[in-house]
């Protein structure tokens, strides 16, 4: 599902996992892609990853199989727990 493969040169498939937790660290602090720290690689080259991922539609293959096996009993939004069936915040 994920692109990249281990004998394609530059970042691949080895570290699909370091690099989402960059996009989730973006996504989580809204910070600009200048302030990504030095563990997740070189931010510029992380953002270019990115926004080929979003060109190529991969985001929408990882969300759309997420959705697949999704419950929705229960959602986590801004730390907050939502019980769905009774329409309370927990």
């Amino acid at each position: 599902m994920l692109p990249g493969k281990s004998t394609d040169r530059g970042r691949t498939a080895v570290d699909n996992r370091l690099f989402v937790e960059a996009v989730l660290w973006i996504a989580h602090t809204r910070s600009p892609w200048r302030d990504l720290p030095r563990r997740f690689g070189v931010w510029n080259s992380v953002y270019k990853r990115f926004a080929r991922w979003s060109e190529n539609r991969v985001w929408h293959r990882v969300f759309d199989e997420l959705a697949r096996d999704a419950d929705f009993e229960e959602v986590y939004l801004d730390s907050r727990t939502f019980d769905l069936a009774h329409g309370d915040v927990i």
